[in-house]
C-alpha cells in the first residue's frame, strides 16, 4: 500500500508537488505511486521501454488546442504552421480536427501528402523557395504559395500550366519587441515587401500580369511569442489599407487576408499567454473599423498557429547522469540528452521547468541547474530548478512545454541520434518516429 492510499488528501495538496495546468497537457495526473502520467500513461514507463531522451505527445491535447483555435474563430480558416512539429500523425490529427497545413520545404511537403492531407488544404510558404520545390508544389497541386520576392512570381509563371492561387507577403512595420531573430513584423528584414512602399506595388503588378496566377490575398507574421493582442489589430488597419490601396491601383479585390501566427504560449509557471477570447474580439472589431472606413468588403481571414497547437502537448524525458555539488557554486545536474534535443536554450535563452517524474518528492528541495551531456560549456537546458535535494543517478526528469521545435531543430551533435517521438492517448502509447540510431547516421557517410 502506498503513502497516497492511506493518506488521499495529499493528492491534493500537501506533500505533492503543483503541476501548472498553464505548462503541462490538461490529461497530467499522479498515480496512486506517485508517478507523473499524462494520457494515462505514466511517463517513468515510457522512459523505461524507449529510453532517453524521448519527446512524449499527447494527442488528446493536440486535439484539443485545434478544437480550441476552431470555437474561438468559426470564420476563418486556422492554417496549422508545421515547421513546429510536422510527422504524419500530426497531420493526420490537425486535418481531422479541420485544419489546413503550412510547409516550408519540399521535405515537410512529402509528410503531409504521405498523411492524405488534401493538397488544397496546403499552403507552401518560406522566403528561399528553390525551383525544384515551386515545381514540385505546383505539380501537387498545393492551394496557395506565399510569394516573397519578385524572383519566385517569375518562376511561377514558367512552372504555373494551370491557375495558382498565390498570396503576397507583406511586412506591416509591427515591431512587437521580441527577440530579434524573430521580430519579423518589422519592415527591415528578409521576409516579405515593406507596406506602403513601391516595392508591393511592382509585385502586384508583375503577379495580375500572369495568366495563371490567382492573386489571391496578402499575408502578414508580424512575430513570436506575442501576448499582447494590440499588435493584431494594428495589422488587420494596416493590411486592410494595404488591401485598399492595391484594388484603386490596380482595380483588383482581394478576398483571403493571412495574419500569420505567432501566438504565445507558458513554457514557465506565471509566463504569459495568448487569450484566444481577446485576440477573436480584437480581430472582428478591427476588421469591421477598417473595411468600414476603406470601403472594402470583408476578407476571409486566416491564422497560422503552430507553437500554440503543440507545444504544451509535447514533455522531454531524460534521465539523470550524475549530479555534481560545485564548492561555492551551482549544483549540476547531468542528463542524457541536451543541445541536440533542445537548442531553443542556446539560439533564443528559453527557459523551462523541470521535474522527477518517477517519484513525489517529500523532503527537502535543492535548486539545481540541468546540463547537458554535450562538449559545449553552453550546452544548459534549464536554470535555478527545484529538484529533490536526493535526487539520484538513474532518476527521470520531465521537462514540460517542449512539443514545440525541438523534434524540428534536433540534430545529431557529437553523433548522438535525435530521440523517438511517443505518443499517448487513453492509456496507450505507441512510436510515431524511432530514435535515430549509429546505423542511421553511418548510412550517410559515404566517403573511405
Amino acid at each position: 500500500m502506498t503513502l497516497l492510499e492511506i493518506f488521499p488528501s495529499l493528492r491534493d495538496g500537501g506533500m505533492m508537488p503543483r503541476l501548472d495546468p498553464a505548462i503541462w497537457p490538461a490529461d497530467t495526473h499522479y498515480d496512486g505511486e506517485g508517478r507523473i502520467t499524462i494520457g494515462g500513461v505514466a511517463l517513468s514507463d515510457i522512459a523505461d521501454r524507449f529510453g532517453t531522451p524521448t519527446y512524449v505527445l499527447d494527442e488528446g491535447e493536440v486535439r484539443g488546442r485545434c478544437q480550441a483555435y476552431r470555437k474561438r474563430f468559426p470564420d476563418a480558416e486556422i492554417i496549422y504552421a508545421g515547421k513546429a512539429l510536422l510527422t504524419r500523425a500530426v497531420a493526420e490529427w490537425i486535418t481531422d480536427e479541420g485544419l489546413s497545413l503550412d510547409v516550408c520545404s519540399a521535405g515537410e511537403l512529402a509528410v503531409a501528402l504521405s498523411s492524405w492531407t488534401d493538397p488544397a488544404r496546403i499552403v507552401l510558404h518560406g522566403n528561399g523557395k528553390p525551383f525544384a520545390e515551386l515545381e514540385t508544389a505546383i505539380n501537387c497541386g498545393v492551394g496557395r504559395i506565399v510569394v516573397d520576392s519578385l524572383t519566385e512570381i517569375t518562376l511561377l509563371s514558367a512552372l504555373a500550366n494551370r491557375p495558382q492561387r498565390v498570396l503576397l507577403r507583406v511586412t506591416p512595420d509591427i515591431d512587437v519587441h521580441g527577440h530579434p531573430a524573430v521580430r519579423t513584423g518589422v519592415t527591415d528584414q528578409k521576409f516579405g515587401f515593406p507596406i506602403g512602399g513601391q516595392a508591393v506595388l511592382e509585385a502586384v503588378d508583375r503577379i495580375v500580369r500572369q495568366p495563371n496566377l490567382e492573386f489571391a490575398g496578402l499575408h502578414c507574421h508580424i512575430g513570436s511569442q506575442i501576448y499582447d493582442t494590440f499588435p493584431y489589430g494594428e495589422a488587420v488597419r494596416r493590411m486592410i489599407a494595404e488591401m485598399a490601396r492595391i484594388r484603386d491601383e490596380f482595380d483588383v479585390t482581394l478576398t483571403e487576408l493571412d495574419l500569420g501566427g505567432g501566438h504565445a504560449v507558458a513554457y514557465r509557471s506565471g509566463d504569459a499567454e495568448m487569450n484566444l477570447a481577446e485576440l477573436a474580439d480584437i480581430i472582428e472589431d478591427s476588421l469591421d473599423a477598417a473595411c468600414a472606413r476603406h470601403g472594402f468588403p470583408r476578407p476571409h481571414i486566416s491564422l497560422e498557429p503552430g507553437r500554440a497547437i503543440v507545444a504544451r502537448a509535447g514533455v522531454t524525458l531524460y534521465r539523470v547522469l550524475s549530479v555534481k555539488h560545485v564548492e561555492n557554486g551551482h549544483t549540476y545536474v547531468t542528463v542524457d540528452g541536451g543541445m541536440s534535443d533542445n537548442p531553443r536554450v542556446a539560439l533564443y535563452d528559453a527557459h523551462y521547468e523541470t521535474v522527477v517524474v518517477n517519484r513525489h518528492p517529500t523532503g527537502p528541495h535543492m535548486t539545481a541547474t540541468i546540463a547537458g551531456r554535450y562538449c559545449e560549456a553552453g550546452d544548459i537546458l534549464a536554470r535555478d530548478v527545484r529538484l529533490p535535494a536526493d535526487l539520484r543517478p538513474g532518476e527521470v526528469l520531465a521537462m514540460p512545454c517542449t512539443g514545440a521545435y525541438h523534434h524540428s531543430l534536433a540534430s545529431s551533435y557529437n553523433g548522438v541520434g535525435r530521440p523517438p517521438i511517443v505518443a499517448v492517448r487513453d492509456g496507450d502509447c505507441r512510436e510515431l518516429i524511432r530514435r535515430e540510431t549509429i546505423d542511421d547516421l553511418m548510412c550517410r557517410d559515404i566517403g573511405h
